[in-house]
């Protein structure tokens, strides 16, 4: 980091820690070669992520739209809000630890599957019913038999 005074390349860092909203890391620095202490802030750039739908048209990704689907299937089940909240952040964790710009709705919704599988088998087989478009009912039967041999 150059100092904003000199301009010399040898600056060190004095103290670190999160800024007030916890947005940044605000750290103190003092020139080696002046000894003027000044602050930067540093803060993560994200690159916004976009979601590939099924009929291959782009769009940001939304958080709530996941929220509402897993709330949807989770309706009348014994889920707390804290449990979705928290599966949607491991879910958000492993596409974004992906490092790809852009993650189609067939990974985002197979996360979810996964998740709420582990989580509530009914709200599984409501979700998987609208994001598989269940035809017939035997396309039904064949996912909960699937649940029943696990």
């Amino acid at each position: 980091m150059k100092c904003p005074f000199c301009n010399a390349e040898d600056t060190k860092v004095i103290d670190s820690r999160p800024a007030e909203d916890n947005s940044c890391i605000r750290r103190r620095r003092q020139c080696e070669t002046c000894g003027k202490r000044f602050t930067t802030y540093e803060k993560v750039e994200t690159v916004p992520l976009m979601v590939i739908k099924k009929d291959n048209t782009r769009e940001l990704y939304d958080r709530s739209k996941i929220e509402e689907g897993i709330i949807h299937s989770c309706h009348k089940r014994s889920v707390s809000i804290p449990q979705i909240k928290a599966m949607i952040d491991e879910i958000e964790n492993q596409i974004f630890s992906m490092e790809e710009k852009e993650v189609s709705t067939s990974v985002i919704g197979e996360l979810v599957m996964e998740k709420l599988k582990a989580l509530d088998e009914v709200a599984y087989v409501r979700f998987a019913s609208v994001y598989r478009e269940f035809k017939d009912i035997g396309t039904f039967m064949e996912e909960i038999g699937k649940l029943l041999k696990q």
